[in-house]
This record gives C-alpha cells, structure tokens and sequence, in this order.
C-alpha cells in the first residue's frame, strides 16, 4: 500500500496568506495606513537608536553631515519643490482659465484639480507644517548632542519646547515627496504603474536627501509619508469614492460657470462707469 506524503493545504500556504494580507490592505487603505503610522511610531518608541543609526550613515565627526555640501543632492533636493510647483500651478490656470472663459468646458473635470489643490494645501501644507512642525518642538538631526549640537534627542510625538518653529517632526519636503502618488490616483489605469515607478523612487531619493543633509530623523520622514498618504486617501474617498460625494464635476462646472459669469458682469459694470 502506497503511503500518503502530507501536503500542506492550499489556503494555509504562504502565497495565499500574503495575498489576503494584500487585498486586506487594498480594500482598507485608510485602515492599513493608519496601523501603518501606528506601527512605525511604536517602532520608534521602542527602538530610537535606528534613528541614530540611519542619521549616522550621512555623518563623521569630521565634515559633519558631508552629503549637504555635495552639489548634484542640492539640486536634486529642489527637482521635488519644482514638481509640486509645476503640479499646483497646472490646477490654479485649470480654476481660472474656467472663471475667464467660464462658458467653455475645463481642461479637465475640475475635481481633478481640486483634488490636487485641496490635499496639498491640507497635508504638507496645514497637517505637516502648521501643525506638526511648529507645534512639536523636536530638534533636528544636526542640532542634536549626538551629531555635533547642543540639544537633547527627542523621542517621535513628544511635544517639547527645544524648538520653536520650522521643526523636525516631521518631514515637510518627505509629506511634499509622497503628496506627487496623488497624481497616480487621478491618472488612467493603464498609466499607473508608470506613474507610480517615476514617482516613487523620486520620493525615496527627495525624503533620502533630507535625512543625509542633517535635517530629518528616519522617523519624522517615515511617519510623514503615513500622515500624508492617509489624508490623501480621505480625501480622495470624501471626492471621489462616497456615495454622494462632497462635490461632482458637474456641480462644481455649474458654479464655476456662475462665479465666472458673475465675475465677467462684474467687469463690464466697471468699464462703463
């Protein structure tokens, strides 16, 4: 009599398992970022040293953080500025081309702009910069005792007073970096991957620059792009995804239509006074 060999079940393999953990995640972005944040900053809390060690691989005693001196970082720092620059100035001539000819159809379906703007203005802009980084007081890299400063290391999400604005936690151009993925949200699928295998090496190499110039922990940019990315996500749904979503294109075409005419009245008034 042949002798049965045990075989693992299908569904108890590896591959099915990762595949489920990835539809998971899919089918709950917001959810997965959220634990996403939570895991890294319980990471940090537990384990600050890889905060030291990261930082450390961009720094001697010597030079200091050596890669802020190097010339092709510095400029490659500024490509990422000069995207969302390009990206936010798009979406303003898309809103005021329509208010200048407000009878003639958008460029685009004007949620795509406001989509764009309104994450912007909200993440990197009022989430990270107005409140994280002017309210938590955490020390750079560059300024701490363990790199050459004179201020005490602070762990992620403590609120101190070592600093008073403009600070480390967390990273502005890092929540700028992953802010670009926004763009994949909007574009056709077939053009997604493309986008996103531009985009995120991009990312990478923009939040990299940060943490070798001294002016970001590991931690600040890693819990930056969880922030950012979640507020995308829930705007996106709140535009996009919802039921009945916060505005449609044809609703936001129609006021426009109206602003824009108003305005134009407006204009003819003056010329005829």
């Amino acid at each position: 009599m042949a002798v049965m060999k045990n075989k693992v079940p299908i569904e108890n393999s590896p591959k099915p398992i990762l595949k489920k953990l990835t539809d998971s995640c899919v089918s709950h972005p917001v959810i997965s970022v959220g634990l996403y944040v939570c895991a890294v900053s319980l990471f940090f809390f537990i384990f600050p040293g890889a905060d030291f060690w990261s930082s450390g691989l961009f720094y001697s005693e010597i030079s200091g953080f050596w890669a802020k001196n190097v010339t092709f970082l510095r400029d490659v720092r500024y490509l990422g500025l000069f995207l969302v620059q390009v990206i936010a100035l798009t979406c303003i001539a898309v809103f005021v081309l329509k208010l200048l000819a407000p009878d003639l159809p958008p460029l685009m379906p004007l949620r795509q702009p406001l989509f764009l703007l309104s994450t912007l203005v909200l993440g990197p802009g009022v989430l990270v910069n107005l409140i994280l980084k002017d309210n938590w007081g955490r020390p750079r890299p560059q300024h701490v005792v363990e790199f050459g400063g004179d201020l005490p290391y602070q762990p992620v999400w403590k609120i101190t007073d070592y600093c008073n604005g403009n600070c480390s936690f967390v990273s502005g151009e890092a929540s700028s970096a992953i802010w670009l993925t926004s763009v994949a949200f909007l574009v056709p699928a077939t053009w997604r991957k493309a986008t996103l295998l531009f985009v995120l090496p991009l990312c990478f190499i923009l939040s990299t620059n940060r943490i070798a110039f001294g002016g970001h922990f590991l931690s600040d940019t890693l819990i930056s792009w969880g922030v950012t990315l979640l507020l995308i996500l829930v705007v996106f749904h709140l535009l996009f995804q919802k039921v009945q979503p916060l505005a449609s294109d044809r609703s936001l075409d129609k006021w426009m239509t109206a602003l824009g005419r108003s305005l134009q009245r407006g204009f003819q008034r003056l010329k005829l006074r």
